[in-house]
């Protein structure tokens, strides 16, 4: 059998992804080439959502074969369907004899280039999706509509389907996806990053720099301090729960009403915010932490979990998060709460709080569960799932001689 050959085209190098991207290259069923739109991320830029500029503190392009086809968008953007256009990614695919093209979108120009590309080549074609709802982060009723009408025009044009959740998985089917076409690759992180940046976290000194007792309990918000992630219901949640202290890892539009909201009485002193924190800060963050808490009215997924798990933190989550069931298992690996009801989500925190006992058991079985949702089962997902793919689109061509991959 041959080596499956491979492109991967995303809009800009992500943190969690690209670890990924090293071990599918590391496979040797698969010869892997990622076309990046754009190096945000990698290069330093201003993040619309966390309103401040952003450049990852950990490596986004090494052990791996990329391309960057220019970017000739007259407004270069990550949103909007003409802020990317990359018309490079026509010839090189073309020409590149790939099996598989993988799109990792579909509401910018340049990834139905790259799809119309694949269609005219003969290659198999995969779109993906986080998403495990139509309902839109906005709450536009027209938007919903509109997901329903378009989205399986969208992913029937495909000959397959990458869904991160098993509740995308799930949307993909109910779109019309065939199940020979749609397959899960679970959403990970790099969990030995996270785990062992956690050891040997000093709490009480962590604690220390927080101004926060180191016997209190504190729970954990990591994110865009943004309107649909409402960290505003742990604040509020907290002013509700006697010994709870919070703390706000992220930056966002949201962090002045916030930090004003955190001055009033029933909350002064009992609320951190630490602002933007990179990826090399994250782990002990994390490990000096209690809970993690996300109580968002729209999460496709969620790899916040996936983080926190893998630091030994449960995690309270809205019903709107990706993440629950497939993590976030109601009263196993942490609780599931309803969107808005900060009541419950205060009494679930004063739960964990006067229990160390079923914490320390929440705890492990979260550390179990993402044991079983880790890089490993993603990259065996992938592969199995390009190797089928490519199959359909030429069975006879899959015992032919390996080919070289582009020069990046």
């Amino acid at each position: 059998m041959r080596t499956v050959k491979i492109l991967l085209v995303s809009s800009h190098p992500v943190q969690y992804a690209t670890p990924l991207y090293r071990l599918y290259s590391a496979d040797p069923r698969l010869d892997v080439t990622v076309a990046y739109c754009s190096l945000q991320g990698a290069e330093p830029g201003i993040d619309r959502e966390f309103g401040v500029e952003v450049a990852w503190d950990v490596p986004l392009l090494n052990g791996y074969c990329w391309v960057h086809p220019p970017n000739r968008s007259p407004r270069p953007s990550l949103h909007g369907f003409s802020g990317l256009l990359n018309p490079g990614l026509w010839g090189l695919i073309r020409n590149g004899r790939f099996d598989v093209v993988v799109c990792y979108g579909y509401g910018a120009a340049s990834f139905w280039i790259a799809a119309l590309a694949a269609k005219v080549s003969g290659a198999a074609l995969v779109f993906t999706t986080d998403a495990h709802t139509l309902a839109p982060r906005d709450g536009a009723r027209w938007k919903a509509f509109a997901k329903r009408v378009v989205l399986p025009l969208v992913f029937r044009l495909a000959d397959g389907a990458f869904g991160p959740s098993t509740g995308a998985v799930g949307l993909l089917r109910m779109l019309g996806v065939g199940a020979g076409s749609v397959f899960l690759t679970p959403f990970v992180v790099a969990t030995e990053f996270f785990s062992n940046g956690a050891l040997g976290t000093d709490r009480a000194r962590v604690r220390m720099a927080w101004g926060i007792s180191p016997d209190a309990f504190v729970a954990l918000f990591c994110g865009k301090l943004v309107s649909w992630k409402r960290p505003q219901d742990l604040l509020e949640a907290i002013s509700r729960s006697e010994g709870v202290h919070a703390v706000f890892a992220g930056d966002g539009p949201l962090r002045i009403p916030l930090e004003t909201r955190a001055a009033q009485p029933n909350l002064s002193g009992k609320a951190k915010f630490l602002g933007f924190v990179n990826q090399t800060a994250l782990p002990q963050t994390y490990a000096a932490s209690d809970v993690l808490v996300l109580p968002s009215e729209y999460e496709p997924f969620g790899v916040v979990i996936n983080e926190a798990f893998a630091c030994g933190l449960p995690a309270i989550v809205s019903e709107a998060c990706g993440s629950a069931g497939d993590l976030v298992r109601n009263g196993e690996t942490g609780y599931v709460v309803p969107v808005g009801a900060v009541d419950v989500l205060a009494e679930r925190l004063h739960q964990l709080a006067a229990n160390a006992k079923l914490r320390a058991e929440m705890t492990r079985k979260a550390r179990a569960r993402i044991a079983d949702w880790g890089p490993e089962q993603n990259t065996e997902a992938f592969a199995n799932a390009c190797l089928v793919l490519a199959a359909r689109r030429s069975p006879l061509s899959m015992s032919h001689t390996p080919q070289s991959s582009p020069d990046a």
